[in-house]
């Protein structure tokens, strides 16, 4: 560890440094969820607009100040740089501090709004009440209005959550590893039941507040963003089908606004952490946020995306045009009659392409020039497709066959393969005779006599 020389201090940029740093590996920390606009009075507000570094739900780029209260820690997580075990440097900002930086930082058109975690200095219930403290003073004293998003702690006392929860625009609860079996291996200090437990008690929150502001519009809002968590995929052995129907029972019993994944890096040296000889995970990540957009957006389930046999997805494909070529007993859907639920189901077109479409249809026969137009990207959806009942190309339903197109590094159609031949014939191939053709034969055609 880093030791400090008597009656010396970090100044604030120091721990701005160290602090910034140590919140990288920590992916949850999105601005979605809230419109607010100023009031006149404080400063800032939540209205869209942006420059970088955060995504909302509808794709805008947001600037946040993510940092850390603290990155002491009273606990060792094998996985996480920020362990009691760990010799790097320590530093722990003063409320006032982060205010100090909020605000100067917001002046000066950085940034947007505040990301909050910490880590866990002396006990849960101490570290809530110093971000309580925190976010007490940003509103109240400096008046701040922007976006804020805090990670409630597990285990720390409910009221403090309670308060906090009336103060912030999202608060996110990180369930760290998928399975409690994880846990146990990986975060011994760490139990799940305290985790869920906040979970439980931000959601209940949310459903009473919604009740009292439809009686009472000028009543405080609490989590108006709604909640979120993160898990750290590849450091335990779980599969993409588990990662899946947790992520899809989070959804379904605690109403999480989104399910982070955070490719597991190995910062730390430990035998029970897995080796890394690729690097981490990140096109696995990249798989899951692809199939956790199909349960939230398009109607899909866990189930139907993988199960046990099959419990990984084909890192080849996104999820949709992996389920799409292995159904292809539903396909081709036609454009001009098939109701949204099956677009939605078809590689190559989204939500919006898929409201289009059936706004357009309402007036005139859509072609595949109309679906370009619309956004539809034809170079995956025109396997499954038809308009007025016809393909854009011969094409044959065939698994082998569209996967082999898909990922063609080229991205299109490779005629002459996969058993469908579509070369230039001449008039005698041998493949139109059960007989050779002879050379009298071929004088006599080139004559015209024949």
């Amino acid at each position: 560890m880093e030791y400090l020389s008597a009656g010396q201090e970090r100044t604030l940029m120091d721990k701005l440094a160290i602090l910034a740093d140590a919140a990288k590996y920590d992916v949850a920390c999105t601005s979605s969820g809230v419109d607010r606009k100023g009031n006149g009075v404080s400063m800032g507000n939540c209205v869209a607009s942006g420059i970088c570094h955060s995504f909302s739900s509808d794709g805008r780029c947001i600037s946040l100040l993510k940092i850390l209260l603290t990155n002491e820690c009273i606990y060792d997580c094998k996985y996480c740089r920020n362990r009691c075990t760990n010799d790097i440097p320590r530093a722990t900002f003063t409320p006032a501090e982060i205010c100090t930086l909020t605000m100067e930082f917001y002046r000066r058109n950085y940034i947007e709004g505040l990301f909050l975690s910490s880590g866990i200095l002396q006990s849960p219930t101490l570290t809530m009440e110093l971000l309580y403290r925190t976010i007490w003073l940003l509103r109240n004293r400096c008046r701040f209005n922007g976006y804020i998003h805090v990670k409630a702690i597990p285990g720390a006392d409910e009221e403090l959550i309670r308060r906090l929860g009336y103060l912030v625009d999202r608060m996110s609860v990180n369930l760290e590893l998928p399975t409690a079996e994880g846990l146990r291996t990986l975060a011994p200090n760490k139990h799940r039941k305290n985790i869920l437990a906040p979970m439980r008690l931000i959601q209940n929150g949310i459903h009473a507040n919604q009740n009292e502001l439809a009686v009472y519009r000028s009543a405080p809002r609490f989590v108006g963003g709604g909640q979120s968590t993160q898990m750290i995929i590849g450091a335990t052995q779980e599969s993409d089908y588990q990662i899946l129907n947790v992520a899809q029972s989070l959804y379904e019993k605690f109403e999480l606004k989104r399910v982070f994944y955070s490719a597991f890096v190995k910062v730390n040296e430990d035998k029970s952490l897995p080796a890394l000889p690729g690097g981490p995970p990140l096109l696995r990540e990249h798989r899951l946020y692809q199939a956790d957009w199909l349960l939230r957006f398009y109607g899909f389930r866990a189930e139907e995306l993988l199960d046990e046999k099959r419990p990984f997805f084909n890192v080849m494909l996104d999820p949709k045009e992996d389920w799409a070529v292995r159904h292809l007993e539903q396909f081709p859907v036609e454009i001009n009659r098939a109701p949204y639920e099956n677009l939605l189901r078809v590689p190559g077109i989204g939500v919006k392409s898929a409201q289009r479409i059936i706004a357009a249809r309402r007036k005139a026969k859509l072609s595949f020039t109309d679906l370009r137009k619309i956004g539809v990207v034809l170079k995956r959806a025109v396997y499954f497709i038809t308009c007025c009942g016809k393909t854009m190309y011969p094409l044959k339903m065939d698994e082998d066959y569209i996967v082999r197109n898909l990922t063609d590094t080229k991205d299109r159609i490779r005629f002459g393969s996969d058993g469908m031949s579509y070369r230039q014939m001449s008039l005698f191939d041998d493949e139109m005779f059960m007989r050779p053709v002879k050379a009298q034969e071929r004088l006599q055609t080139a004559w015209g006599q024949l």
